[in-house]
C-alpha cells in the first residue's frame, strides 16, 4: 500500500504552505528580485522536486504566504545547506525578517481544507 503525504486528500504530490515576513515598504523590491530569480536557484528548486510555487502578500500585515508542491520531502525552506540558497537568503535579508543565518523567518501552516 502506498502512503500519501496529504492527510486530507490522496495524491502523489505533497502541498506545503508557510508564512514569511516582509519588511514594510519593500513590496516592489521583493517583486523585482523574484521576477529576476537566478536561473541556478530555479533549477535547484525544480530538480529538488519543488513545483507550482507561488508567494502571495497580505499588504495589511506584510505577511508573505508561500505555497508549493513537493515531489519529495524538502521544501524550498529546507535547502539552506546549498550555497546558492545561502546567497539568495543573504540577498533577500535586507527586505525580510530573517534568522541569524539569513534564512527567512518561516512559519509553517497546516492544511485544513483542499478541493481538486
Amino acid at each position: 500500500m502506498q502512503v500519501y503525504s496529504s492527510s486530507l486528500k490522496r495524491e502523489k504530490m505533497k502541498r506545503t504552505a508557510f508564512k514569511m515576513i516582509l519588511k514594510p515598504g519593500c513590496k516592489q523590491e521583493y517583486i523585482k528580485r523574484h521576477n529576476a530569480i537566478w536561473p541556478e536557484l530555479k533549477k535547484l528548486l525544480s530538480n529538488s522536486g519543488v513545483s507550482d510555487y507561488s508567494i502571495y502578500l497580505d499588504e495589511e500585515t506584510n505577511l508573505l504566504f508561500g505555497v508549493q508542491k513537493l515531489d519529495g520531502e524538502q521544501s524550498s525552506q529546507d535547502m539552506g545547506a546549498e550555497e546558492i540558497v545561502k546567497k539568495w537568503w543573504a540577498y533577500m535579508a535586507d527586505i525580510m525578517e530573517t534568522n541569524p543565518d539569513n534564512s527567512p523567518v518561516t512559519i509553517p501552516m497546516e492544511e485544513v481544507f483542499h478541493m481538486n
